[in-house]
């Protein structure tokens, strides 16, 4: 090689690096019916060209991992400990149950791990957790993404502005609906791996209930666990998240003042001790409320998702964010209608792959792979991600609040100096 050639190489080389990236190296804590969905996701993210692959896996049960291990073609691990010390892993995917999330969160943060948490960030039992991890968190420089791919969708941080600039005037109630007509999401979702699973063959019981109330070993507990209360909160916790982080990305509320919460099983009455029907009132210190109202026994004639202000109202459906002014009228007198103007109508992800496809069937956007690109984006550039870390605390606080409350007949209080919840 001459002078000139080697020149040349040196030149080349940084950009060639920059052009094709080192793949991200992903650890998958957890390879049940979520992580397996996630791990699928990241190896269809490599196949489209992204530099990422999965270079290990982890899961409590044997079984399991086992076959994570021959499907991913990744390197095994029993416990996330041996994991984390790998230095050649880059950042890990949680997609354990909601008792460990806060657990596994610390561990890969403490050995140097950008993460990304499935949602709920934390059982509803687990607030002081919550508030140590999320304390810590500020500390260490590391990218974490909750997983809502609700949140995948850039215009939730347009709408944002509009929101800041006055669009609606002063937000002043909020209503984020929540219903179906089945338990799919706890009971036919969740199936059972094996009915002749055993407590020591292939399972870790005692690690699988981490800090929860201690129970007998139980097959419907270790594959149906939303159904109990021990390690879910049903719908408000499972999807509540979902259905929250949108408006809470526009309205960036901060701690509540006051949640006041009832519901109960009023219907699915099997081995199930979740609620399937929860009421959810949040009161906020700027002077406006939030009601979360859902059931998953009857779906029919739903209520929309909608942000009312003192001057307009902002709509949230799968395909457009809109804002409809306000028009004041006499009391007793008929409303015109609102008129929609085309600069008043944002396009969601969906709603722009239904307007391209101009009457043709669209193929919608995998929300869920948008969600982890955003996560792998953020980890290359050390940018905060579209559902970071704070903005979970904010969502979460309210959630464990109103599961006390229900559970409590009280309200819970939320003093946002000290950050602790009291029960009145």
């Amino acid at each position: 090689m001459n002078r000139r050639t080697l020149l040349e190489s040196a030149t080349l080389a940084p950009l060639l690096m920059k052009a094709q990236p080192k793949p991200l190296r992903l650890g998958m804590i957890g390879v049940g019916l979520r992580g397996k969905f996630l791990s699928e996701t990241v190896v269809k993210l490599a196949d489209k060209g992204e530099p990422v692959e999965i270079a290990a896996v982890c899961d409590i049960y044997q079984p399991r991992l086992e076959r994570a291990e021959v499907k991913f073609k990744a390197k095994g691990f029993k416990n996330t400990a041996d994991m984390l010390r790998d230095a050649s892993i880059d950042a890990v995917v949680i997609a354990t149950p909601d008792r460990h999330h806060l657990y596994n969160l610390r561990e890969a943060l403490r050995a140097g791990k950008d993460v990304y948490v499935e949602k709920p960030l934390c059982h509803w039992a687990q607030f002081d957790l919550l508030k140590s991890v999320v304390h810590e968190a500020r500390k260490q420089n590391r990218i974490v993404q909750v997983g809502s791919q609700y949140l995948a969708d850039p215009v939730w941080e347009k709408g944002a502005e509009l929101l800041k600039s006055g669009a609606i005037g002063k937000p002043v109630h909020v209503q984020i609906p929540n219903f179906r007509n089945s338990d799919d999401g706890e009971r036919a979702m969740m199936t059972i791996d094996d009915p002749q699973a055993k407590d020591g063959l292939g399972v870790d019981w005692a690690k699988f209930q981490a800090d929860a109330p201690k129970r007998d070993f139980s097959v419907t507990r270790l594959f149906q666990w939303r159904l109990f209360m021990e390690y879910s909160g049903g719908p408000l916790t499972d999807v509540g998240v979902h259905e929250m982080c949108a408006a809470y990305r526009m309205l960036q509320p901060g701690f509540p003042a006051k949640v006041v919460a009832t519901g109960g099983r009023f219907h699915w009455n099997h081995e199930r001790t979740v609620p399937d029907t929860m009421d959810v009132l949040i009161q906020y210190p700027q002077g406006f409320t939030v009601a979360i109202i859902e059931t998953f026994i009857n779906s029919h004639f739903p209520v929309e998702k909608v942000i009312r202000g003192t001057d307009a109202t902002a709509r949230l459906t799968p395909d457009a964010l809109e804002i409809y002014p306000v028009t004041r009228i006499p009391y007793g007198t008929k409303a015109p209608p609102v008129e929609l103007k085309a600069s008043q109508r944002l396009l969601t992800i969906r709603g722009h792959a239904l307007a391209e496809a101009k009457g043709e069937k669209p193929t919608i956007p995998d929300a869920t792979m948008i969600h982890i690109k955003d996560f792998l984006d953020s980890v290359r550039t050390r940018r905060l991600p579209r559902f970071d870390l704070e903005l979970g605390y904010h969502v979460h606080v309210p959630l464990c609040m109103a599961m006390r409350s229900h559970l409590e007949s009280k309200a819970a209080l939320f003093d946002a100096e000290r950050e602790q919840i009291r029960m009145s």
